[in-house]
């Protein structure tokens, strides 16, 4: 088990405390060692998930005080644990089809001219330190923003950071970029071509179309998977009917 995955799941596991209010919110977390021995890790993972849930703002740490839950009415919006790579698309479809259609009217010159950054980011026709995948998700969020809708872009960005911070959901949408990566610049073209028009039903088109785009990629690295594994399951007892074979002649 890789060092990473072992502190996100003990991090994961002390959020599970947190949810479930074992730790309620403005309670004082145990010390290190205590929690070190009640999941059965060493104090070191403990102290790495603790650094990490400070840095995703679950809780709060304090020199020689030790570490508080943040009050639930300022912890950030996580979504489902077990929520899948097609839900959080359709639901990121539906959401920013409507938010692209509703800022087109009144989307400003210069919301508009950070979309052409992103864009030339995205193409790699342009380098600032920005990666492909940040400049990606501010194309969408500048989106958002200028719905001038708090409620939609308190959705839209939340469902980002849950692409981000989930990690099977991260990993499958890498393999969809990886796979789609010839389509998404035109997608993303054609998106801002419509919002420079400032024709909402053009603008939620084009977005409805880049979300179908990534949704039928989803599918396939879906059946992909599901075939490896039936290989794999094939392979497996193959190995073992020609083991019985040779103890068994």
């Amino acid at each position: 088990m890789s060092r990473e995955n072992t502190y996100r799941e003990t991090a994961e596991r002390i959020l599970e405390l947190i949810r479930s209010e074992i730790y309620p919110p403005k309670s004082q977390l145990p010390t290190q060692n205590i929690l070190a021995q009640t999941l059965g890790v060493s104090r070191a993972k403990i102290r790495e998930a603790c650094i990490a849930l400070e840095a995703m703002g679950y809780i709060k740490l304090k020199s020689y005080k030790g570490a508080y839950v943040v009050d639930s009415g300022l912890i950030p919006l996580t979504g489902p644990s077990k929520v899948t790579p097609l839900e959080l698309t359709e639901a990121r479809a539906l959401f920013e089809a409507e938010s692209a259609a509703l800022a087109a009217p009144i989307i400003t010159d210069d919301a508009l001219s950070e979309l052409r950054h992103y864009m030339s980011i995205m193409s790699g026709s342009k380098f600032d330190g920005t990666t492909r995948d940040e400049a990606d998700q501010s194309f969408h969020t500048t989106i958002a923003r200028s719905t001038n809708n708090q409620m939609i872009i308190y959705v839209i960005e939340s469902m980002w950071k849950i692409r981000k911070e989930n990690t099977q959901l991260r990993k499958v949408y890498k393999k969809v970029c990886e796979r789609d990566s010839t389509h998404r610049e035109q997608e993303h073209l054609e998106i801002l071509m419509a919002l420079e028009k400032r024709d909402p039903i053009a603008a939620r088109r084009a977005m409805r179309a880049h979300f179908t785009t990534i949704i039928e990629a989803l599918l396939k690295v879906s059946e992909k998977e599901a075939f490896q594994e039936i290989q794999h399951k094939a392979s497996q007892n193959r190995s073992r009917f020609s083991l019985a074979d040779q103890i068994h002649p």
